[in-house]
């Protein structure tokens, strides 16, 4: 599981679906929270929070341009690349943390991954999860 520590910035919310603005360093993320938009709602700007998502759930975009729904973009390096038959597992630093992104074998040589590469990260809303009330 991938944990990023961070503040929150905003929280909107509407009936039971939130759309959270999370801060790490100098970047923004969203988490879209389902069932829980009225706690969340509570949750005051500058609150420490830690992000988590699955390995499998972060895709992978090398030498990304144009315009894209995804507003959760972690730009970073590859460090390890451990390649299966038919997965791989690519360790990225995402300043100064540690990232795991699982994808297809044939991704990975698709695009020719290498350690040393500058990839961004691509996580959904929906697939980011926060634990409230840790530090950041």
């Amino acid at each position: 599981m991938n944990r990023l520590p961070g503040e929150i910035v905003k929280v909107d919310a509407a009936g039971s679906v939130a759309l959270v603005e999370v801060a790490v360093g100098r970047h923004h993320f969203t988490a879209t929270l389902v069932g829980s938009g009225e706690e969340a709602a509570a949750w005051p700007p500058g609150m420490g929070v830690t992000l988590l998502f699955k390995g499998s759930e972060m895709s992978l975009a090398k030498n990304l341009s144009g315009m894209i729904s995804l507003r959760n973009r972690l730009p970073g390096t590859i460090r390890s690349i451990e390649r299966g038959s038919l997965l791989a597992r690519v360790m990225l630093d995402f300043e100064g943390h540690a990232l795991e992104s699982i994808i297809t074998a044939r991704s990975c040589d698709a695009m020719q991954l290498a350690v040393g590469d500058q990839v961004e990260g691509l996580v959904k809303a929906n697939e980011m999860s926060l634990l409230p009330g840790e530090a950041a």
